[in-house]
């Protein structure tokens, strides 16, 4: 079996999508500490006429410490409408921007007390929209009994021991640098760095705008050019790496 493992990112990039839709199992990895200023609770889409911005999720107030989990949704402000908002520059350019809207909309449907319920339904939202439905788990939620992680790529090593089957372990290749293959190959588990060959698609602007949520894709391509984008990546060495994605 050919696992994944990711923070639950809001409406992520091209690549994280790809992930998913390669490996037989994905985990939401949300027991570890949020970071303020990721990826978490926020993502870029295009400006209206030159740039981007961020679409966001407002969160309450926390403690630094406080694990991804636990990090709540501050449903006093009127996020869901802003965001439709920020969107409606692309009505007039992008083909797909009504069926993006329907995503949306089905997601807004219902409410969300926290940040990865969120990021959950919207991936799997996405997925059904591309055809290809996967089991999305919330790591939290698995009740694995797993060893202590002494060094950062062991919570990968530890959880693929945990969960059980798995061969492979797939992993962005902006992460490369923390893994130490050996401990991979004495578990019996190949390590493989997945890195999608970035395409640049018709924006409608005067030059190409990367690094944008997997909203922008959807606004401007198919179905079925999407998931060519998607199936279109490489599996590399460690050694082999030299710069991430930047979508």
């Amino acid at each position: 079996m050919k696992l994944g493992i990711m923070q639950p990112y809001f409406l992520p990039y091209i690549g994280y999508i790809s992930l998913i839709k390669q490996t037989d199992k994905f985990i939401l990895f949300d027991t570890v500490q949020f970071i303020r200023h990721g990826w978490i609770e926020r993502n870029k889409i295009l400006k209206q006429n030159e740039g981007w911005l961020y679409i966001q999720v407002p969160l309450l107030k926390h403690e630094q410490n406080t694990i991804i989990k636990d990090i709540l949704i501050d449903n006093e402000q009127n996020w869901k409408s802003k965001i439709l908002a920020q969107i409606q520059p692309y009505k007039k350019k992008a083909p797909h921007y009504y069926k993006v809207l329907g995503i949306l909309n089905e997601l807004f449907e219902n409410e969300y007390v926290d940040i990865v319920s969120l990021n959950k339904k919207s991936l799997e939202l996405i997925c059904k929209y591309l055809f290809f439905e996967k089991e999305l788990v919330i790591f939290s939620q698995m009740n694995l009994n797993i060893e202590q992680a002494s060094a950062p790529d062991e919570w990968a090593l530890h959880i693929c021991k945990a969960v059980g089957g798995v061969t492979e372990y797939w992993n962005p290749p902006g992460g490369a640098s923390f893994f130490d293959r050996e401990k991979y190959d004495k578990a019996g588990i190949k390590l493989k760095f997945h890195k999608v060959k970035l395409t640049e698609y018709d924006q409608k602007r005067n030059y190409f705008e990367s690094g944008l949520s997997i909203l922008d894709v959807l606004m401007f391509n198919s179905v079925e050019e999407i998931n060519d984008m998607l199936d279109n990546y490489v599996l590399c060495e460690k050694d082999e790496i030299i710069t991430p994605p930047t979508m």
